[in-house]
């Protein structure tokens, strides 16, 4: 089991250093789903904020829905309280490039407990919002009914890690987030260890996302990964 010195030591695999001062959140993204789409950069251009520089792979603009469960998530020297700590969340997001560090941006974020989702955004600032949600180890289910969002997802996790390309450590290997609330500009500086991620076979899919021209609608991933999870500390956040 890693404790916060350990996860503090090991930072090979970063492509740039930690953030300087003391770590603020904990958490953990356990039972993690990713589904990757390559998408038109004209579609995702509107959903970011022209600060924001989208990053591509291959001259490829990506967005990726992550589907998992959050778990002890705390402010640092307070302990985590189950009922608020612990709930699925999915969220929707893309790539961001900026000063070299590269991020991601959420263009939508959801959590399954009405009192997380309050929690959560009083502590992050982030835009959470409700949505009904419901998992199993095969299956994941999450229905947004205030913008018709939902998410169906029947797979099957493939059990050896898989060998990372270059694509998987770009979609996944993220250390920021970049965010803006209130017209100012945000980035949140996160550290974990890498990913292992093992194939999983998605069997059955509905979707339906819809954020301004970004349509993402009975669409089969191009790429999607699982992983059990990492422990992640987070930075407070900085004015940008």
């Amino acid at each position: 089991m890693e404790t916060i010195g350990h996860l503090l030591s090991d930072v090979s695999h970063r492509p740039y250093e930690l953030s300087s001062g003391k770590w603020q959140y904990y958490q953990e993204w356990n039972s993690t789903l990713f589904l990757h789409w390559k998408v038109p950069y004209d579609s995702l251009r509107s959903c970011v904020p022209e600060k924001f520089n989208i990053d591509t792979f291959g001259g490829d603009c990506y967005v990726s829905i992550v589907a998992f469960t959050m778990q002890n998530i705390r402010p640092r020297n307070l302990p985590a309280v189950k009922f608020l700590s612990d709930f699925h969340e999915i969220n929707l997001r893309t790539y961001i490039d900026n000063d070299n560090r590269q991020g991601v941006y959420f263009l939508n974020i959801e959590a399954e407990k009405l009192l997380s989702a309050l929690f959560a955004k009083t502590l992050s600032g982030l835009p959470y919002e409700k949505a009904r949600m419901k998992r199993t180890d095969t299956y994941y289910h999450s229905n947004n009914p205030l913008k018709n969002f939902h998410l169906d997802a029947i797979f099957e996790i493939k059990s050896k890690l898989i060998q990372k390309t270059a694509l998987d450590i770009w979609l996944t290997e993220r250390y920021c987030l970049y965010f803006h609330n209130n017209k100012k500009f945000y980035r949140y500086d996160v550290h974990h260890l890498a990913w292992e991620l093992k194939n999983v076979e998605v069997k059955q899919l509905q979707l339906n996302y819809k954020i301004d021209n970004l349509v993402l609608t009975g669409l089969q991933p191009d790429l999607a990964h699982y992983s059990d999870g990492v422990k992640v500390l987070a930075w407070q956040k900085q004015l940008l």
